[in-house]
């Protein structure tokens, strides 16, 4: 069965109410932002979420399993787990794009595409990634058309039908099980001689209905008004064949958006990650990061517990520089 998590709009009378100025801002929807949300208006803020989808990154997983308290969940499930949780506590939460974070007076104005500025003392930072493309030919001319970024929203349109899945982490690995209950066949094109994906997920080696194309990478996709074939090309011999598939979904990482951070002066390691130290603070005194966004989240284990321990740490560090504000 598809899950969606309910889409939210901030009515107009709701923003009079809530205000122009806050004392925290939550740029994100996903675990960081929606933790960093409950426990700052937990610790007395007002508090609004900017997010472009609620739950980030959790409404494209397949599945989740071994998060505290649920053994095994579906990824836009739990999503709207946290959607229902944060909304207990009365935080609005606004569907638009950031454009713009800039500091002016002691506080802050966040610029959205659509809903106009807000002013806040303290800005969350918490914007997850977003997924890496394969930049080939074809791959915009046939994305919502074949090609997918998304396995449980688009699996069960495979059904009885040939599909490729690109990577090798477990994001690949689960997508390809998922399409084992509805394609025909399944081919996991993977650039590599092995899979980086947990041993948990690496079953799927065994089933049926997956093949795997080891040191494979895909160079072209073609079609007509819909994706119909994959050019594919062995690294190590160099040679191309042809994949007649009717789908591809795509799982092969994810990055920050770097430029986003630099523009709003935000200081970033090499591979554009914010900087980050232990209370979520970055360069920019009252504007906080948190999750897959930060430097602080490790490198090849990104987990949902662990962003959401950074959302309340922003808002705890956000509460404890809004007091030092008030008594100055």
């Amino acid at each position: 069965m598809k899950l969606f998590v309910r889409r939210i709009t901030l009515s107009e009378d709701v923003v009079e109410k809530l205000g122009r100025f806050l004392d925290t801002v939550v740029v994100g929807g996903g675990p960081a932002g929606l933790a960093a949300a409950m426990y700052a208006t937990r610790f007395g803020l007002s508090t609004l979420v900017i997010t472009q989808e609620v739950g980030g990154q959790l409404t494209k997983a397949v599945l989740i399993e071994d998060y505290m308290g649920f053994q095994s969940i579906q990824g836009p499930e739990l999503a709207k787990v946290f959607e229902d949780h944060v909304r207990k506590y009365g935080v609005p939460i606004l569907l638009d794009v950031v454009e713009d974070i800039r500091r002016e007076d002691n506080s802050f104005v966040v610029r959205t595409r659509d809903s106009g500025d807000f002013r806040s003392a303290t800005v969350i930072i918490a914007v997850g990634e977003r997924r890496r493309r394969l930049g080939v030919p074809g791959e915009e001319m046939f994305n919502a058309k074949g090609v997918s970024y998304c396995a449980p929203c688009d699996a069960p349109l495979f059904r009885g039908k040939a599909v490729a899945v690109v990577g090798g982490g477990d994001a690949a690995a689960q997508a390809a099980l998922l399409l084992t209950e509805y394609a025909s066949k399944i081919y996991l094109i993977h650039r590599r001689d092995k899979l980086r994906a947990q041993p948990h997920y690496q079953k799927l080696l065994r089933h049926r209905k997956i093949e795997i194309l080891w040191n494979t990478i895909v160079k072209e996709l073609r079609g007509d008004n819909a994706l119909r074939e994959a050019v594919i090309e062995d690294v190590k011999t160099g040679e191309k064949r042809v994949l007649q598939i009717d789908g591809i979904l795509v799982e092969i990482g994810a990055e920050p958006p770097a430029e986003f951070f630099k523009k709003i002066g935000l200081e970033t390691t090499e591979d554009g990650y914010v900087k980050v130290n232990e209370a979520m603070e970055t360069n920019i005194p009252g504007l906080y990061a948190a999750g897959d966004c930060t430097s602080a989240m490790p490198r090849g284990f990104k987990q949902i517990q662990i962003a959401a321990a950074h959302g309340a740490i922003a808002a705890y560090s956000a509460y404890n520089y809004i007091l030092k504000l008030r008594s100055a």
